[in-house]
C-alpha cells in the first residue's frame, strides 16, 4: 500500500490528476513550480521523486513531462483507490503484487489518502447491509472503535466484521445469526486493516 502523502505532496498529486484530465498531458516541472510558488526546480523534482517512491506515480527522468500516474483514468476531481484481491499473511498485509487494480472515484468521497477496496466474500454481514460480492471502502488511518465495522486480517485471510473489545480479547462479531463471532487473543496472527467507510455494490454482472 502506498505511504501517506504530506499535505503538499497531496496537493501536487491532485494537481497532476486534474492537469492531465484538462490537457491530456502532464505539467512540466516548471509548471508545477509556478502553480505552487516553488522557487527551486530541484524541490519540485524531490516532490515528484517522493510521490514515485510512495507508489503514486512513475517517472521517466529522460523526459520533461515524464510522469505516469499509477491507476489514473484521467478525469478531473477523481482519485484512483487500489483494490486488493487478496492479502498477505504478516505485515504489511497489503502488497503491490496483490493489487488487482483500481476503482477511480470522486475524491470527495475518499475518506483518507490510504483508503483501499476489498471484495466481500460470504453473507456474515448481511444484517448491516453488506452482502456477498460487495466492495467495501476501507480507511487505514481512521482509528477503529467498538461498534465500527472493520476489515481485519486473520492469517492470510481477510474478514469484515463489527469490532468489540472484551478485556484483552478482541471479538469480531457477524451481523448474521447463522454465523459465529470470532475471538482473537494477543497471540493470534491478527491485525485490523482499517475501518469500513462505504460499500459499493455492482448491480450488473460483468459481461
Amino acid at each position: 500500500m502506498p505511504e501517506p502523502l504530506s499535505p503538499l505532496e497531496q496537493k501536487v498529486y491532485h494537481y497532476l490528476i486534474d492537469y492531465l484530465a484538462e490537457n491530456t498531458y502532464q505539467p512540466s516541472i516548471r509548471d508545477i513550480a509556478r502553480q505552487f510558488g516553488i522557487k527551486s526546480t530541484k524541490t519540485v523534482s524531490d516532490l515528484l521523486q517522493s510521490l514515485a517512491s510512495k507508489g503514486y506515480i512513475q517517472r521517466d527522468r529522460t523526459r520533461s513531462r515524464g510522469v505516469k500516474l499509477v491507476g489514473v483514468g484521467g478525469t478531473s476531481g477523481t482519485q484512483p483507490v487500489p483494490y486488493y484481491g487478496k492479502i498477505h499473511a504478516g505485515e504489511p498485509a497489503l502488497l503491490p503484487e496483490n493489487r488487482a487494480g483500481f476503482i477511480t472515484m470522486d475524491r470527495r468521497f475518499v475518506p483518507s489518502q490510504d483508503s483501499f477496496y476489498l471484495k466481500v466474500v460470504g453473507d456474515s454481514m448481511n444484517g448491516r447491509g453488506i452482502l456477498d460480492g460487495d466492495f467495501v471502502l476501507v480507511s487505514q488511518s481512521k482509528r477503529a472503535q467498538d461498534g465500527d465495522i472493520v476489515a481485519a486480517r486473520l492469517g492470510e485471510e481477510s474478514t469484515v466484521k463489527t469490532l468489540t473489545h472484551r478485556g484483552a480479547t478482541i471479538v469480531l462479531e457477524p451481523a448474521n445469526p447463522a454465523e459465529r463471532a470470532i475471538s482473537v487473543g494477543p497471540q493470534d496472527d491478527f491485525s485490523i486493516l482499517g475501518v469500513v467507510c462505504a460499500v459499493f455494490r455492482p448491480l450488473c454482472e460483468e459481461s
